[in-house]
């Protein structure tokens, strides 16, 4: 027992070092990039950027040579950050990728350690799991933000009805929601004030916003403010009726996930109960669960059983996911 607790402290401090240096690493290149931004108001400091931007660049590809190459094969950059800029996180996809890197090392080690001899296949399995470990915090991060920016939403655009009727213009009420809105939708709309401030057009901004926020109601908002500048309209009232739709159509959502809730619980359940049992059976069994990694024909039924379980839980998903 105390070599066991010695082996799960060494795997545990080794996570924990290379998560360290990863990070360390990531973070002192964003805070050389800061410092040359904040300094770069002259000319010359701007020109010391300039000299110092390809020895940044080389230090950051050395670092994250194999988790450049994998972006690149497999061509991820768009995706991935697009993906993290969704969920507000200021990571790169180099990055993400050597946490995912990181990650699956640590649990095919883990489950080689600590897994008996004839089991150790499943180390593979374990790597898999731990390396998304990751992506699946990036994607819940990303889903808990768009739902806050979609509660907020609402009222934001009650806002703006309101400021333009008080005489403001349509791109200063969109400053304006920055200092009276929380994140993430104040940053949001910060951030396309911003971007048509410098000199961007309105309907390329608003359309950048739509890209980020990926939300049928902002699609709808976007759509509504580029009709009415082509072809004029009370945009305030518009706004109010958008508004007004949203805000019924999230209040239904929340009916229907209510009521959906027991085939979602179900769902989970049934998915979950196969794994229950063969853990069980693994340690009641272990000769019966031999011919499932001895054996080629117990591989097959392994596999086919693993991605029969994900068929039905993505069938259960898409039956109790409703779209309103």
């Amino acid at each position: 027992m105390a070599i066991f607790l010695v082996i799960v402290l060494a795997i545990w401090v080794c996570a924990m070092a290379g998560w360290w240096l990863f990070s360390s690493a990531f973070r002192h290149a964003d805070v050389d990039k800061l410092k040359s931004r904040l300094l770069g108001t002259t000319k010359p400091e701007r020109d010391k950027k300039s000299q110092q931007a390809p020895a940044l660049i080389q230090t950051e590809q050395k670092s994250g040579y194999i988790a450049t190459r994998i972006v690149q094969r497999f061509e991820l950059q768009a995706k991935l950050h697009n993906l993290l800029e969704q969920a507000g996180m200021k990571w790169t996809p180099t990055r993400l990728v050597n946490i995912c890197l990181v990650a699956a090392l640590a649990g095919f080690a883990a489950a080689w350690m600590l897994l008996p001899v004839d089991y150790r296949q499943a180390a593979y399995l374990a790597a898999l799991i731990a390396g998304a470990l990751p992506i699946a915090r990036v994607l819940r991060q990303r889903k808990s933000r768009i739902r806050r920016f979609e509660e907020l939403f609402p009222e934001s655009l009650e806002f703006v009805a309101r400021s333009m009727r008080a005489g403001h213009a349509f791109s200063v009420s969109l400053e304006m929601i920055h200092r009276e809105f929380q994140e993430p939708l104040a940053g949001e709309f910060r951030r396309t004030f911003e971007e048509h401030n410098l000199g961007l057009p309105l309907d390329v901004s608003l359309q950048k916003l739509a890209k980020r926020i990926p939300l049928l109601d902002v699609h709808f908002f976007v759509s509504a403010v580029l009709l009415q500048k082509r072809t004029g309209g009370n945009l305030a009232e518009i706004l109010d009726k958008l508004a007004y739709v949203i805000r019924e159509r999230f209040k239904l959502r929340g009916r229907i996930r209510a009521i959906s809730a027991h085939g979602r619980m179900t769902g989970i359940a049934l998915t979950c109960i196969p794994i229950g049992v063969g853990v069980v059976m693994f340690y009641v069994n272990p000769d019966y669960m031999h011919f499932f990694f001895n054996d080629d024909v117990g591989h097959i039924m392994l596999g086919a059983a693993i991605a029969l379980q994900l068929i039905g839980y993505l069938i259960i998903q898409k039956i109790v996911s409703i779209e309103v």
